[in-house]
């Protein structure tokens, strides 16, 4: 099975061989055929040293301006020729034999149609020590349940982990620049309208790195009002999900605050 994977980088040097190698190594699986596009939006950091390192093991590598990580993931889903896409920012990370096992899930009978396949992801810190596993257990609750209405209600899915198919992004578009920090979810929201989603079961397939300086960790507020508007533009006002996210929203806000708090002290 062929899989493209986009890896958008702007001065994101701290964990970018990390991330890199993480993606090459899934190719240990001799099944994987492997479509690897790094854009860079002319680091100034030694990011463009990293990305050389690996030479032809990357097949396109685009450096050039960009507005954004939305905008430069956009040139990558334009350029994606695999049967699976999906991005993987410069500081998250595969496990071994994640790309194998979404193979696995998404080639069973009742999968064939599937738009979307998840998994687990943990959640570490810049050490790659995990952290905050209450959230991630807490969004695993919901798998069970995976819904478009389920996921109007809550963003339960991670973004490292969640993989689409084609003609999925075909129909949904591309990603919102004009978002600050929910562009994925607003994306995912609309993957849903071709399809269902296949979960891989088990250990996570990545993790997120959550670090003061990523995007969730510098605009959490402004990324789940997005979510929240996201979420009424595709479900309806009125709806019971908007009902719902409006309401998980301030929890998920309330709580991020504390832990950024405590962090502090």
């Amino acid at each position: 099975m062929r899989f493209s994977i986009i890896t958008a980088n702007y001065n994101g040097s701290a964990y970018l061989a990390e991330t890199i190698q993480s993606i090459l190594d899934q190719q240990e699986d001799k099944d994987i055929e492997l479509e690897y596009i790094v854009i860079d939006g002319n680091s100034t950091d030694n990011s463009l040293d990293i990305i050389n390192q690996y030479g032809s093991a990357i097949t396109r590598t685009i450096v050039e301006a960009d507005t954004g990580p939305a905008n430069a993931l956009n040139k990558g889903l334009q350029l994606a020729t695999g049967e699976v896409i999906a991005w993987l920012n410069s500081d998250d990370l595969y496990f071994p034999g994640t790309l194998g096992r979404v193979r696995d899930v998404l080639q069973l009978p009742e999968n064939r149609e599937a738009a979307i396949c998840f998994g687990g992801c943990a959640i570490v810190d810049e050490a790659g020590q995990e952290i905050r596993s209450g959230i991630s257990r807490f969004k695993e609750l919901f798998f069970p349940l995976s819904s478009r209405f389920t996921y109007q209600c809550i963003n339960y899915l991670s973004q490292p982990a969640l993989f689409f198919r084609p003609a999925a992004v075909q129909e949904a578009g591309l990603l919102r620049e004009d978002m600050v920090a929910a562009w994925d979810y607003d994306f995912i929201l609309r993957l849903w309208h071709s399809g269902g989603a296949a979960r891989v079961q088990g250990t996570p397939l990545a993790a997120f790195r959550w670090h003061p300086n990523s995007i969730s960790g510098q605009n959490f507020r402004v990324q789940f009002q997005e979510e929240y508007q996201a979420a009424k533009a595709d479900a309806g006002r009125f709806s019971p999900q908007t009902l719902v996210h409006f309401l998980v929203r301030w929890g998920i806000v309330g709580a991020y605050t504390l832990m950024t708090g405590r962090r502090g002290k």
